[in-house]
């Protein structure tokens, strides 16, 4: 049962935090980039992309490399993307255990657009866990690492920034929780953290913890004092 007496919200990402997706969405990311005359290793996409929404990558890729994705390409990449979750996506290890004893308010806050978040939250069985709190990059202004979203989501469930925890295993995302003023819990267990090189990276962020088991999690909070 969830308590809100205590005053405390836990936000999470979505995208390698609660669903193993990353490997997945970068391959289909990069054929599609492949395909368009673009050519990026794995790393270099995960050091420049993890963790932002697709305007922003597009955005980035129109400026710094002049090439304009229009949107029957990226219709094609969705339903290249979306086919594969259907076929391959699982939950981060151990999420829906910790989920089912988490005591805490808790959203989902993620770059990605809504229709993608809730099919992934529904292949992965995880979806009862969130709706309707379930929040979008689609639905501010300015997506990760600014801190528009996580704004959005504590405001809409009725919590003070400083009063959200947030889970993230993005360096963009990680800066964003910064940004809004939260405590952010930095996840380092999912199967993209070894080739996107990321404990390093989000350690230099120097975020409040640093996990790779969600079965770590319940007590980090407790441990926090939040």
């Amino acid at each position: 049962m969830i308590n809100k007496s205590n005053g405390k919200l836990v936000i999470f990402d979505c995208d390698g935090v609660l669903v193993d997706s990353e490997p997945i969405s970068f391959a289909v990311l990069r054929e599609m980039l492949a395909d368009a005359g673009l050519t990026f290793s794995e790393s270099w996409a995960y050091e420049n992309f993890l963790g932002k929404s697709m305007a922003s990558i597009t955005a980035m890729i129109a400026t710094e490399h002049s090439l304009m994705l229009d949107d029957d390409a990226l219709g094609d990449m969705r339903k290249r993307l979306y086919a594969r979750f259907q076929a391959e996506l699982e939950p981060v290890h151990g999420v829906g255990d910790m989920l089912a004893g988490l005591p805490l308010a808790h959203c989902v806050a993620s770059s990605s657009q809504l229709e993608r978040i809730r099919l992934c939250l529904r292949k992965t069985g995880l979806i009862d866990y969130f709706e309707p709190n379930i929040f979008s990059a689609s639905m501010v202004a300015n997506g990760k690492p600014a801190p528009d979203l996580f704004l959005h989501a504590a405001r809409s469930m009725g919590f003070s920034p400083r009063n959200c925890i947030v889970v993230e295993d993005s360096p963009a995302g990680i800066r964003a929780a910064k940004a809004a003023g939260m405590t952010v819990f930095a996840f380092t267990g999912a199967s993209h953290a070894v080739a996107s090189n990321l404990l390093p990276i989000v350690e230099s962020l120097k975020p409040a913890a640093i996990f790779d088991d969600m079965a770590q999690l319940p007590g980090l909070i407790a441990a926090s004092g939040s």
